[in-house]
């Protein structure tokens, strides 16, 4: 009998011959992004001259360190490291909160305006001030060559705010808020006791996007910061970047030196700029599938 329903369950040839070419594009996919990891990760290791020749294709080539010597030993490197870890960390904590406040009174019925108010937030999401009006704004607010202003400007990403308010409008129903009033439960009290508690898999994802996001930026620092002691980790990158590919009085072969210097330059900087992501992805990937999951098919 078992062996009758084996029988009858076998996948046929068409079946095998499509799963055999899922996995091979998935496989070519897999190798088309753990490749350009792999050869960044190389580069970085290998000795500027085999960067440079265009030796180095998938292993390190004459292990050497130099890039990464070259980087630590620059002072304004682990000054950029903590300032890009305090602009992640409270700018991350800032944008959650208040991505919070503001997504669940929308995602609320009962809530007076929130059509009108969602109409008004998506707007800015297609048009905004620009560049200029924006610089203004902060200067008007003395927040120029202030850590504040690599914080409050960009503090709410209104896609985030969607997602947020498709997730609380699916998974915390009515019914559970009613309830908990009968009972005398105060708005922030059923906010921290129950909607937070239930919307870990939303507060991932929000934290990886915002923290991501943060990490990455260097264009409001390019913008609004005077004081080298205020740069963010990118930007320092991006200036020893250009230390290095300008050229000044030299001879040739300290010339040759520093342009191949400043490739290797480049493969070190990527590998010191995402490894804090690369590290911290693994621990929220699974909130993270879930609650964008939950806020796009649900919402």
């Amino acid at each position: 009998m078992a062996a009758t329903i084996q029988k009858r369950i076998k996948e046929s040839a068409a079946d095998r011959a499509f799963l055999i070419t899922i996995y091979v594009v998935l496989s070519l996919v897999v190798l088309a992004v753990i490749y350009p990891l792999i050869f960044i990760i190389s580069s970085s290791l290998s000795s500027p001259a085999a960067v440079t020749s265009g030796r180095v294709w998938l292993w390190p080539v004459d292990i050497s360190f130099s890039g990464y010597k070259a980087l630590f030993n620059t002072p304004e490197i682990l000054t950029g490291y903590g300032n890009s870890i305090f602009y992640t960390v409270a700018g991350t904590l800032i944008s959650v909160v208040l991505t919070i406040m503001i997504a669940y009174p929308l995602s609320r019925k009962s809530f007076f305006g929130r059509n009108a108010l969602m109409m008004i937030i998506t707007f800015t999401m297609i048009f905004s001030g620009g560049l200029i009006p924006t610089y203004m704004v902060v200067k008007q607010l003395h927040l120029i060559d202030t850590r504040w202003a690599l914080l409050i400007p960009n503090a709410i990403w209104v896609w985030q705010v969607i997602i947020a308010r498709s997730f609380f409008k699916s998974s915390i129903p009515e019914e559970l808020l009613e309830a908990s009033e009968m009972d005398g439960c105060s708005d922030m009290r059923f906010i921290w006791s129950i909607v937070l508690p239930l919307s870990k898999p939303i507060i991932a994802v929000l934290v990886l996007m915002y923290a991501v996001g943060q990490w990455n930026a260097y264009f409001d620092a390019l913008i609004y910061l005077k004081s080298a002691d205020l740069f963010p980790l990118q930007l320092i990158l991006r200036s020893i970047i250009i230390q290095n590919n300008s050229g000044g009085a030299m001879d040739a072969a300290k010339m040759v030196e520093r342009q191949q210097l400043a490739e290797l330059l480049k493969y070190s900087l990527i590998v010191v700029a995402t490894l804090p992501v690369l590290v911290i992805y693994p621990f929220v990937q699974r909130h993270f599938v879930q609650g964008m999951l939950v806020g796009s098919i649900k919402g």
